[in-house]
């Protein structure tokens, strides 16, 4: 049973922000993530980091400025997933603006794998570009610049991933987590990067005199397609980010999307003008990356460049059947993960690494992840590959830096890894298919030297208790208002409640009644159909429900159980 534990903040950083006229509730929440001054919590534009102190982004500018002034041929090497898609879409849109000459090209995961490869260059060598530029992409790619520069292209990098021990010999490299580089958010996702170099591109341009017999290009117009990229490639929103998102969400609410992102959400049904981080998180993100996982993202691409809303309309259609093909695959892949662990009880172990010669190798992350969330432990789920190889794709939980534990297997058993790469949380190998056993006992073996019984515990953070003056609409409507996301998590409350009504709306969510404070509030459990006891306590978040032309405060709880038992 997962461990509840109210989060601590400094009381001194919550009574300033109270003193500010921020209200008692939400002073303790902002102060249980850090932020200790009201002014972090504003998002006007005025408060982004400047381009200048981003290494490089200056002299990038200064080479694509004279590439447009020569006419040069430009083109985009993109990645499959929604960060890379919209960092195509914002660079591709941005540069056309300035007048460059670009077109793209985005790998397709299963014939290319990940990143500027030297088979994805020569690829791209046959429409003669002069100068390629990779999105969410490229630190990594030592040999694929290489051939490149081989084949008379030049390389400009924009990537924000960790870079191994050498980098690409590039032309020039834009990326906050290059060595050298101080910028102060090392969170920025591709396509923020690809935003600030089209800022320092704009400052460049407008010195040289572009813009005294034209308008400038207003840059704003991409911050839907940024905020999308961010929020769906999971970066921790800090100060920055949150500023882009919420600038993103303003433009979105306001009608002011791009076609593409509008078709999303209609053909999901959900109203723009009440878009929050969630909907470009779950909603619109899932759409768009079904096309990277099981077709080609160049169509999730061309979505979000479509300016006629039929066209849009239409792709987005083709994206959203893509989405229902992706849940039905997932399904099927979890009920047979589910199915393989039934002789086996996974509390008795550090790691889940599980293949099957039917997954799908476009869905084996979600896979990974839903299994990770289920019972929190560090999973691999592999999928057969091609001449002999399968593919993993991995999810961590905090304790287990994943990058880290595969970097051990490899030395530990340097035969095993045919390559790997990744981060603290989610990893990507490949193994020979004949290796599966021997690594999944290695895995464990480092998951069992890293973690600890406290780490493999569930642990679910809240804020506390709520006081019944703050079961409101008030407060409801102030946390819809903010941007939540990774790093600066959605409050969740603790408290004890009787079950006075329950029923199952929708086939597969419990409607609920729950009393505390000698009052009782409207709440459901989505999801679960499964009958709760007379008393529980319950971790939930405050929500609202708008229901023929009524609007009401509405529970909705994450997690449960009988109240009284730990």
């Amino acid at each position: 049973m997962p461990k509840i534990i109210p989060r601590s903040h400094p009381e001194d950083a919550a009574q300033r922000l109270a003193a500010t006229g921020i209200a008692p509730l939400l002073a303790r929440i902002y102060a249980a993530r850090g932020i200790s001054d009201a002014a972090q919590l504003e998002t006007g534009l005025a408060r982004l980091l400047p381009f200048t102190q981003l290494k490089n982004a200056q002299h990038m500018a200064v080479l694509l400025a004279d590439a447009i002034a020569q006419n040069k041929k430009l083109l985009i090497v993109a990645d499959y997933d929604a960060d890379g898609a919209t960092a195509c879409a914002v660079a591709l849109r941005g540069l056309r603006a300035f007048g460059a000459r670009v077109d793209f090209i985005v790998p397709n995961r299963f014939e290319y794998g990940y990143g500027l490869t030297p088979e994805i260059v020569q690829l791209a060598a046959q429409s003669k570009p002069d100068i390629l530029i990779t999105v969410d992409n490229g630190i990594a790619s030592v040999e694929g610049v290489a051939e490149a520069n081989r084949l008379g292209m030049q390389v400009l990098v924009t990537d924000h991933h960790l870079p191994g021990d050498a980098l690409p010999d590039a032309l020039c490299i834009v990326n906050p987590n290059q060595p050298g580089c101080d910028f102060p958010s090392k969170n920025l996702a591709g396509v923020g990067v690809m935003f600030y170099v089209l800022l320092a591109l704009r400052a460049e341009l407008r010195s040289r005199g572009a813009f005294t017999e034209q308008a400038e290009p207003n840059l704003g117009n991409l911050l839907d397609l940024v905020a999308l990229g961010t929020v769906a490639d999971v970066v921790k929103l800090d100060e920055n980010n949150r500023i882009l998102v919420q600038q993103g969400l303003q433009r979105i609410r306001a009608g002011r999307a791009c076609a593409g992102i509008n078709a999303l959400l209609q053909v999901a049904r959900k109203a723009a003008a009440k878009a929050s981080a969630y909907e470009l998180g779950f909603v619109v993100g899932p759409r768009l990356n079904a096309a990277g996982r099981l077709d080609d993202m160049g169509l999730g691409i061309q979505c979000l460049l479509a300016d006629d809303p039929a066209e849009a309309a239409r792709i987005a259609a083709k994206l959203d059947a893509l989405n229902r093909e992706r849940r039905d695959i997932e399904a099927g892949m979890q009920q047979a993960a589910l199915a393989a662990l039934e002789h086996i009880n996974p509390v008795d172990s550090s790691s889940l690494a599980m293949f099957d010669e039917t997954w799908h190798q476009g869905v084996i992350g979600i896979l990974a992840s839903r299994l990770k969330d289920k019972f929190h432990r560090p999973v691999i789920a592999f999928a057969r590959s091609q001449n002999g190889e399968i593919k993993g794709s991995g999810r961590s939980i905090p304790g287990l830096h994943l990058r880290d534990a595969l970097d051990l297997v490899s030395k530990r058993h340097p035969h095993l890894l045919q390559k790997f790469g990744g981060h603290a949380m989610a990893a990507g190998l490949s193994i020979r298919e004949e290796h599966f056993d021997e690594f999944q006992s290695a895995f464990e073996a480092v998951a069992q030297s890293l973690l600890s019984p406290a780490d493999l515990t569930r642990v679910i953070e809240t804020d506390g208790a709520l006081a019944a003056a703050d079961f409101s609409l008030d407060i409801a409507h102030s946390l819809e208002q903010q941007v939540w996301g990774q790093g600066f998590p959605q409050p969740l409350f603790e408290g004890e409640f009787g079950v006075d009504l329950q029923r199952v709306v929708g086939e597969k969510h419990l409607k609920l009644k729950l009393s505390a404070h000698a009052a009782t509030y409207d709440a459901i459990h989505f999801f679960s159909t499964n009958p709760l006891p007379q008393r529980i306590l319950a971790v939930y978040s405050l929500g609202i429900n708008e229901y023929n032309g009524n609007v009401s405060l509405q529970l909705i709880v994450r997690h449960w159980q009988a109240a009284g038992k730990e």
